[in-house]
């Protein structure tokens, strides 16, 4: 069931968050988001751990690039359950530094999810609401499906 809810939604929901950042002239953020674009380029790619790499070094640069920590968590995520908590430590982190990264909510409910935490899920459906309503309809199928693994590689927009 959770696999499929993971295709599912990963299938539909790509964002701004998952598009190559244009680069600032010099300094420590343009070094981040060099790394920033090259982890969504393999993140694309489904090299999960090569992606988590760069989005590593991009927050090493500038650790308030909430989108960076948004990517890692997905590409942790992707990797398996023994990085489901470093996981949700980044989406934590990405909402801290961002409230309104619908992305983040989402992603985070599929991890709940993956977790088997659905009362978490839901709580970020319910915040998914205010946010993006397409967004909070693709959690809610996920958190429905009974299709299995598969639904969950659909939630992340950059796969389409």
């Amino acid at each position: 069931m959770l696999a499929a809810a993971t295709s599912f939604v990963a299938a539909t929901a790509f964002g701004a968050e998952t598009d190559p950042k244009p680069v600032p002239k010099g300094g420590v953020r343009a070094q981040a988001v060099i790394e920033y674009n090259r982890g969504v380029v393999l993140m694309l790619d489904r090299k999960y751990a090569e992606a988590q790499a760069r989005f590593e070094a991009a927050l090493g640069h500038d650790e308030t690039l909430a989108e960076a920590h948004n990517n890692l968590g997905f590409s942790l995520r992707r990797q398996g359950a023994p990085r489901f908590a470093r996981a949700l430590e980044h989406y934590n982190r990405a909402l801290e530094l961002q409230p309104r990264l619908a992305q983040a909510y989402m992603y985070r409910g599929v991890l709940f999810l993956q977790m088997g935490d659905t009362e978490m899920a839901m709580a970020d459906y319910h915040r998914l609401l205010a946010l993006d309503d397409k967004l909070a309809m693709r959690l809610h199928a996920a958190i429905n499906s009974t299709e299995g693994d598969d639904v969950y590689d659909g939630l992340a927009p950059q796969l389409d």
